[in-house]
């Protein structure tokens, strides 16, 4: 279990909030064992006729006890779950950290849904285990303890019958529940993954999947995925029906011998009959905290499995830079220097090399090649997310991938082709790229990048919310919005990959502005593009072949002079 445990202390659980949700638990499920008690001692003295001055106490405790039983498992319940929730916060916020810090060829090899399933239902589980094992674990001792020592406060014998029978249902029952969920989790652990990453692939690519046909491949995946999980749920239900027998079994066999044991002391004289009721009917409440104790071991089972596989995400490998970086400059402007560079992902062949390339402010290069030849990997290596195969870049003489995010982000800003819109507002994801971004300046980057009447139709403006991936947006409006979320980055250099894709009017009038500097206020840009219209704003074009390497470079004008490009574009 020692995957649970290291996942349980990145919960960083209170141990303060942790003891009070134990109280809270331990005192409400008592409250139920006491009710129990002193409700069989108020009717079987009762049944005495007694004067009613004798049973007053016993029925203020009834009622006294029937309150607290309510208040004091609600007060739990609230400990137990602040406890829990806010070790799912921290943990969550620990992995997206750990994530924003991995190598990106980590990253990127895990599948959306899978990933997703572990920052999602995994994390759950791992908080559970709070609420649904360790805490319950921890209610069921004390109870039981308590519920044998009251009965045997009666007559020994029969508290310590009603601590074997308590053992019996606290061990047994959990072995049994723990095979059965072993059985099913270690089955169905990685049928869980499948369903979850086929259901977000099916979701997200229906369109593509439709069009290339692999949608009926992936239905049918996700169909199998499904079929192992119920025979992995099928597999284990044997010995948790086991399982959910023995309490019961325990139960009856306490009940049974607190009447041999307590019968023949009633009649010798050393148990009065109505302490008999007790020691019979107080055991019934007792195994109610020891009916936890299975589902408990469960919840551990599977906290587990879901530990193992957050621990995995945590143990990602970070993006090690090479050695310290120097001080930047003290006029650094914004220069971004490539020489021999080789670009691929860690123990992959390089995709692009002999890359060369120097680009100042104002001054702009455009990357044009096939789709797949590596242009995206060139962008991600310029901006310090891949470490070069061979040569070196650097941004105002520092290498991006000696800097920490931070530092990285004042100097590059890289808009990736699969950017991510969020799930708010128009100006709060505007606000990703710098914090600190007005309304004002928001409605300007906007309405310059050509989304100014669709602005002003949206009904709450810069409030309106996009909703999750910018679902309610054609794909021109979300790339305009993620460009405009660029260009409001504090970092003099830009690498733009595909900016004007799926933009249909307009396109090469905002190729060209982005490539002229009229849009990027002077900064040093890098596009990279499969669109040739536009591209004679751009101070050089490199051409890339098939293979990865330069096949030409020049202006615009000496490539369409030597036949590189056609005499007439079209974007």
């Amino acid at each position: 279990m020692s995957e649970l445990w290291q996942a349980v202390r990145l919960l960083e659980v209170p141990r303060r909030r942790a003891v009070l949700a134990v109280l809270t638990g331990s005192a409400g499920l008592a409250s139920a064992v006491g009710l129990a008690a002193v409700s069989a001692w108020l009717i079987a003295r009762a049944s005495q006729m007694p004067p009613v001055m004798y049973l007053t106490v016993a029925t203020v405790a009834v009622r006294a006890l029937g309150v607290s039983r309510g208040v004091l498992r609600y007060l739990e319940r609230l400990a137990s779950h602040d406890v829990a929730l806010r070790g799912m916060a921290r943990l969550r916020e620990r992995l997206y950290a750990r994530l924003a810090e991995a190598r990106p060829d980590a990253v990127l090899a895990l599948r959306r849904g899978d990933v997703l399933a572990r920052v999602g239902a995994d994390v759950d589980a791992v908080g559970d285990v709070v609420v649904r094992g360790l805490l319950p674990i921890a209610v069921a001792a004390v109870v039981s303890a308590a519920g044998a020592v009251l009965v045997g406060a009666f007559l020994p014998a029969a508290g310590l019958a009603l601590a074997a029978c308590l053992a019996l249902a606290g061990g047994l029952g959990p072995w049994l529940a723990v095979r059965a969920a072993r059985a099913a989790e270690v089955r169905s652990v990685a049928a869980r993954a499948d369903v979850s990453a086929s259901v977000v692939t099916v979701l997200d690519g229906a369109a593509e999947l439709t069009v290339t046909g692999g949608l009926g491949r992936e239905t049918a995946a996700l169909a199998d995925a499904e079929a192992r999980l119920a025979r992995a749920t099928d597999a284990a239900a044997r010995p948790a029906a086991w399982a959910a027998a023995v309490q019961p079994l325990a139960t009856g066999l306490a009940v049974l011998a607190a009447l041999a044991l307590g019968i023949p002391a009633t009649t010798a004289g050393a148990l009065a009959p109505v302490e008999l009721a007790v020691v019979v009917l107080t055991p019934l409440a007792a195994f109610e905290a020891a009916g936890m104790v299975p589902m408990a071991a469960v919840s551990l089972v599977r906290s587990r499995e879901a530990a193992r596989r957050v621990l995995a995400l945590m143990a990602a490998p970070a993006a090690q830079p090479p050695a310290p970086a120097p001080a930047a400059p003290a006029a650094a402007d914004g220069t971004l220097v490539a020489a021999g560079l080789a670009c691929g992902w860690p123990g992959r062949p390089p995709a692009l090399t002999g890359i060369d390339l120097e680009v100042g402010p104002g001054r702009s290069v455009a990357v044009v090649g096939p789709s797949g030849v590596g242009k995206t990997t060139l962008l991600a290596t310029l901006a310090g997310l891949l470490p070069p195969v061979a040569g070196t870049v650097r941004v105002d003489g520092l290498d991006p991938a000696a800097l920490d995010r931070a530092d990285a982000a004042r100097h590059v800003a890289f808009l990736a082709e699969d950017a991510h819109v969020f799930d708010t507002t128009v100006l709060e994801n505007l606000r990703v790229a710098r914090g600190d971004v007005t309304p004002d300046e928001a409605t300007a980057v906007l309405r310059a990048v050509g989304l100014g009447p669709w602005l002003a139709g949206l009904p709450d403006g810069l409030d309106t919310l996009l909703g999750a991936d910018a679902a309610r947006v054609s794909g021109g409006e979300r790339r305009r919005l993620l460009l405009a979320r660029a260009l409001l980055a504090p970092a003099r250099v830009l690498l733009l990959d595909e900016p004007t894709e799926h933009v249909d009017a307009g396109a090469a009038e905002l190729l060209a502005a982005l490539l002229d500097g009229s849009l990027a206020g002077g900064r040093a840009v890098v596009v990279v593009t499969h669109r040739l219209a536009g591209l004679a704003a751009a101070g050089e074009v490199i051409l890339l072949d098939g293979t990865g390497s330069v096949r030409a470079r020049g202006t615009h004008e000496e490539l369409r002079a030597a036949g590189l490009l056609p005499a007439e574009e079209s974007g």
